[in-house]
């Protein structure tokens, strides 16, 4: 079982100068998880680099080696997956603990479908508290059997099938966890698996599926697509370039653009187009943001980007976006705290079941920090100070990292600075957060609290 780190409060205030440099953020942790884990399917050795070695990719790692994959580190951010082949996964003679990492767990669940093993999932108290039944209704349709606690969570069990039934499912709410979870348990099945999405999600999957030798179509349907995938191909081993993840990315983006006179470079970050919903919408609210030699890594389009210090307006973020950024809205919730006028973030019932009730969470950052913010229905409203943000309060993270990171980040804005309850989550996607800022501004400017 998982066990709780110790609180460790952090406490964040303005640097005595901008934010200048060149920089570079942890590696994707969607493009990591998945990497480790088409590795542990393919036949030969796939080598990664750049992989995030976060404490929810650890995980992943951990677990694909209890599968019986063989997973090592040769060096920071480069690892080797010697690979098993489509359905010769074992049996794992231990618990899956997955920590705090729900893609890891959902997605895992996908592949425990499609083979005939039992095995028994857990994580740390805030993903034990997250529903998991999105991806078990519908793998149950493979033949697969699952059991759950109550509201379909964690600690779960799950007895897998050697020949599962191919999947024709039509995600209800845009997921790019539960298409790629069907997507993993069709890749077992006989035939073809088909996933329909209402709003096209990150594609990761897809993009490494078809890296890995699979052959799937994706199409079009209204707004959203269609993916058909041909089940039982033999995987492949091909060597995997992790880029700087988007999500990170976003909290320099934001940092540098609320410090007055910064200029930053955020080296090789992931430009995916069903990523980029947050370097939008900062445009669209008058961000000096500028991509600069974008070029393709992996199977994913990735640039620099050069950010600097700029006035922030309001906005007006319509709810179909929102796939494209479902991990941004803190940090642009920031972003909108500074800006001039009252910004409006729509359908965001997704965050409501994130690590934790993140737009609840939201809310309360801002107005620890003396920003009015107000919960309508799904939406998030914030009524920006023009630049002119109190601080002073202590953010409630709730177990929840980018939350934590969001708060940091309000603080070097904040005339009073910033406390967060407990940073100790924030290395599971972002290790040397703090670091990275203090390379920015040329001194710590986060500390113990």
């Amino acid at each position: 079982m998982s066990h709780p780190a110790p609180a460790r409060p952090l406490r964040a205030r303005p640097p005595d100068r901008p934010l200048r440099g060149e920089v570079s953020v942890p590696g994707d942790k969607s493009i990591s998880h998945r990497a480790l884990m088409f590795g542990a399917l393919a036949i030969g050795s796939t080598d990664i680099t750049g992989l995030l070695e976060g404490e929810d990719v650890l995980r992943t790692a951990a677990a694909m080696r209890l599968l019986g994959a063989q997973v090592e580190r040769l060096g920071p951010g480069h690892w080797r997956v010697a690979g098993r082949g489509i359905g010769a996964l074992t049996e794992p003679g231990d618990v899956l603990d997955m920590g705090n990492s729900g893609t890891a767990a959902r997605l895992i669940c996908g592949l425990l479908a499609g083979h005939a093993l039992f095995a028994v999932m857990t994580g740390d108290a805030s993903l034990r508290r997250r529903p998991m039944g999105r991806v078990t209704e519908p793998l149950s349709a493979t033949g697969a059997r699952f059991w759950t606690r109550a509201g379909g969570r964690l600690p779960l069990a799950v007895q897998g099938v050697g020949d599962p039934l191919p999947l024709d499912y039509r995600v209800p709410v845009p997921s790019a966890q539960v298409k790629s979870a069907c997507l993993l348990a069709g890749l077992c099945a006989r035939g073809v698996t088909r996933v329909i999405e209402p709003e096209p999600t990150r594609d990761h999957t897809e993009n490494m599926l078809r890296h890995f030798g699979a052959r799937l179509h994706v199409g079009e349907e209204g707004r959203g697509r269609v993916i058909e995938l041909l089940g039982q191909p033999e995987l492949s081993a091909a060597p995997v370039v992790v880029p700087g993840d988007p999500s990170s990315a976003a909290f320099l983006l934001v940092a540098a653009l609320l410090v007055p006179g910064s200029r930053l470079l955020i080296r090789h970050v992931g430009l995916n187009p069903l990523r980029a919903g947050a370097i939008a919408t900062l445009q669209e609210m008058g961000a000096d943001i500028t991509v600069l030699a974008p070029r393709v890594a992996g199977g994913e389009p990735v640039g620099d980007l050069a950010v600097a210090a700029s006035p922030l307006r309001a906005v007006d973020v319509p709810a179909e976006r929102a796939p494209a950024m479902i991990d941004e809205y803190p940090i642009l919730a920031v972003a909108a705290a500074a800006a001039a006028g009252t910004s409006r973030f729509r359908g965001l019932a997704e965050l409501r079941v994130k690590e934790s009730d993140r737009l609840l969470g939201t809310a309360e950052l801002l107005r620890a920090a003396g920003i009015r913010a107000e919960i309508d229905g799904d939406d998030l409203i914030v009524h920006g100070s023009g630049g002119a943000i109190p601080g002073g309060g202590v953010v409630a993270t709730r177990m929840d990292h980018r939350l934590a990171m969001s708060g940091l980040v309000l603080g070097l804005a904040a005339r009073q600075g910033m406390t967060v309850d407990d940073g100790s989550f924030i290395d599971t996607s972002f290790p040397g957060f703090a670091d990275l800022l203090a390379e920015a501004a040329g001194a710590p400017v986060v500390a113990a609290a």
